[in-house]
């Protein structure tokens, strides 16, 4: 396969990468950038392919690998923040920066407002789920099937979406 058919291939299979990337970041903007560094680290190692084999598997796999070593840089570097240096800098900061909370205040709102137009059978295993409770817990304390659980909890999760489809965003 030559270098102008293996690019090709690389580019054409990139408008499959991004739900995938969608789905790891949760951040339009990050999938963007996975899917292009992505992209790039095919190109670069493309001796690495070998013919025959699935590429977009070889992509997906590429992505997750990025995706994965870019969540422990950031995991790693977090950690090890000297928070004297930070709050130096916070106290002087803090009297220039104003906070304005609306945007979240009106969010949390319209989410309440979304549960609890929820109907009984389906708000109170999915905020006990939410809780923190498994399953099984879920289905003990409330004294039903542990399929029946789930299949409310996914019920509760497909009305909230639609109710609060307004937040949603394009890829």
């Amino acid at each position: 396969m030559t270098a102008t058919e293996f690019s090709s291939f690389v580019q054409s299979a990139a408008g499959t990468l991004k739900p995938a990337a969608m789905h790891l970041t949760r951040d339009a903007d990050d999938a963007k950038d996975l899917v292009q560094e992505t992209l790039l680290k095919a190109l670069m190692n493309k001796e690495k392919f070998m013919a025959g084999t699935n590429l977009k598997a070889w992509l997906y796999t590429i992505m997750r690998n990025t995706f994965i070593n870019n969540y422990n840089k950031v995991t790693r570097r977090s950690s090890n923040i000297d928070s004297t240096d930070y709050l130096l800098h916070a106290s002087a900061d803090a009297n220039l920066v104003t906070q304005n909370k609306g945007t979240a205040t009106f969010v949390m709102n319209d989410i309440d407002a979304a549960i609890a137009d929820l109907s009984e059978e389906h708000r109170t295993p999915f905020l006990m789920y939410f809780g923190g409770y498994k399953y099984l817990e879920i289905a003990e304390m409330l004294k039903i099937p542990i399929g029946t659980v789930k299949n409310r909890i996914h019920i509760a999760r497909k009305e909230l979406k639609q109710m609060l489809q307004v937040y949603q965003f394009d890829v």
